[in-house]
């Protein structure tokens, strides 16, 4: 591959990084205008609802972009949604060439757009730097294609497996430098998840704070079978603007469901597996109302039912080289566990980042 071409591309990708956590249920995309080798007009898609990345760099460019070649990570959209489609807009400003990274899955595109384009007289190009810009869009690539949304399995531990000390002590286990990229990630995704067990032992208010900028609460759900969450939970801030979803199983009383609501919190009646919340048909609900991404930040329990439900994509390990020990110290996972290592999930793509003294490892679930 031209290695111009990844040049720009690189640039595109670096641009739509900018919309990470503001775009949803939106894809995160980013386009350059090139006109005689140089740049001449650049933009991203900064929030779902606004111009896509496309018109920003149109706009940039102005009569420039004239004969001129766009780049973008995405087939541009051909359909009209809460903006009109970038197609037309392209068509337009007189472009003669598009390098897109990857197609579009979603149905409303898928192919439409490129077609549209070429119809038009104009040379497209697909795959330049694909790998990369699918891995930037994973939440929209899994939710557009699944309807389900992209899971990431959070968690925090000591270097023999435990998120807490005997008597429940877990604040902290890692560095500041692991905790502020957990913030981070809260700052990305649309929803974060944690258990009933989470709220009564650590009261959590589950916001995102930010040295540098000001943080993007996603909505807090609690996995609460018995709708037992006290109204008087930090999850209630009222300085918060996100929403609370208290999801319970048809076990959950009346009267406790009617306080959560005065509370200000959605109750959401999902059924119940094993007399707790079922997580695949919890996630399939969340899916349908246009939640891409789910951060789950649970105790072992939550864990376990989570990584049993298959539900999850990916997994945030941060290890702290630190010892805890003893039987009664809660580990990362509960319940019965395997029995045999021919069965154990087991994680590909992994990648391992030091962050301070901790050392965080990633890996995904290909399914």
């Amino acid at each position: 591959m031209n290695k111009t071409h990844i040049a720009f591309m690189n640039r595109v990708l670096n641009l739509a990084e900018r919309g990470k956590g503001r775009t949803s249920p939106n894809p995160l995309v980013g386009a350059v205008i090139v006109n005689a080798g140089k740049i001449v007009g650049e933009g991203y898609h900064q929030k779902a609802g606004e111009p896509h990345a496309e018109v920003h760099a149109l706009r940039a460019a102005e009569e420039k972009a004239n004969g001129g070649t766009l780049y973008v990570n995405l087939e541009p959209c051909c359909h009209w949604g809460r903006t009109p489609p970038c197609t037309d807009a392209i068509i337009q400003a007189g472009i003669v060439q598009v390098y897109a990274a990857h197609s579009d899955p979603n149905p409303k595109v898928a192919g439409k757009g490129i077609q549209q384009l070429e119809e038009a007289g104009i040379t497209v190009n697909v795959g330049v730097c694909e790998t990369e810009a699918i891995k930037l869009n994973e939440t929209y690539m899994k939710h557009v294609k699944t309807g389900y949304p992209f899971v990431i399995l959070k968690t925090a531990m000591s270097l023999d497996g435990k998120i807490a000390t005997s008597i429940g002590e877990s604040q902290w286990i890692t560095s500041e430098a692991s905790r502020q990229k957990a913030h981070e990630l809260r700052d990305e995704v649309d929803a974060v998840l944690v258990g009933i067990g989470t709220i009564f032992s650590d009261n959590p208010d589950l916001t995102t704070r930010l040295p540098n900028k000001k943080g993007k609460d996603a909505i807090r759900i609690v996995l609460d079978s018995h709708g037992r969450t006290p109204t008087s939970a930090k999850i209630f801030n009222p300085e918060s603007d996100a929403g609370v979803i208290i999801a319970v199983t048809p076990q959950a009383t009346s009267n406790n469901v009617a306080l959560l609501k005065i509370a200000d919190a959605e109750v959401i009646v999902i059924p119940a597996n094993e007399g707790q919340v079922c997580f695949k048909t919890l996630m399939e609900t969340l899916g349908a109302r246009g939640i891409t991404s789910v951060l789950v930040e649970g105790g072992g329990k939550v864990n376990s039912s989570a990584l049993a439900s298959g539900v999850v994509d990916k997994v945030m390990c941060f290890v702290a080289p630190k010892f805890i020990g003893g039987h009664e110290a809660p580990g990362v996972f509960d319940g019965k566990g395997i029995e045999r290592l021919i069965d154990a999930p087991e994680l590909e793509r992994i990648t391992i980042t030091q962050l301070d003294r901790d050392i965080l490892i990633e890996g995904y679930f290909d399914k």
